[in-house]
């Protein structure tokens, strides 16, 4: 018999972002390109750093759907460095949605915020996480995105 999956925490990331870099309506959708500051990592027994240099590539395809696209690095206290590609989807009411774009707080309940990180690393001690699925779930705020990751067991 087959069972449902578990889940098991993997991180928590606390990623600082720089303001929009608009692009603006495209064929696909309005396009958005969110520099990747800095930022922490904590996981279970370990932690490290969000590295400068990366971005989420934004496109809002519709007044309540946006798809996030975020590739940059952390690197841990052990000097471990991980890649992340994480790919996201964000859903809210037309409303909330231009309060997100504004840079406003917006109360997490009313965001469908979910993604589906992928790994890559040299790193013998979390070779294991380039084998695993993982989600997240994430919390937009005006100058930080909050997301736990949890490793689907």
């Amino acid at each position: 018999m087959i069972t449902a999956p578990e889940l098991k925490h993997f991180a928590t990331l606390e990623i600082e972002v720089a303001a929009p870099q608009e692009i603006g309506k495209t064929l696909h959708g309005e396009r958005r390109i969110i520099p990747i500051l800095g930022g922490k990592v904590t996981g279970d027994g370990w932690q490290g750093k969000v590295l400068a240099g990366g971005a989420d590539y934004q496109l809002i395809v519709s007044p309540r759907m946006s798809h996030l696209d975020a590739r940059y690095a952390f690197e841990t206290d052990q000097g471990e460095r991980i890649y992340i590609h994480n790919e996201a989807m964000r859903v809210a009411s037309a409303e909330i949605t231009q309060k997100i774009k504004d840079g406003e707080l917006v109360d997490p309940k009313d965001v469908y915020f979910r993604s589906v990180p992928k790994f890559e690393t040299s790193s013998e001690r979390f070779q294991w996480i380039t084998e695993r699925v993982f989600i997240g779930v994430g919390i937009r705020k005006p100058t930080l995105v909050e997301l736990q990751i949890f490793e689907v067991c």
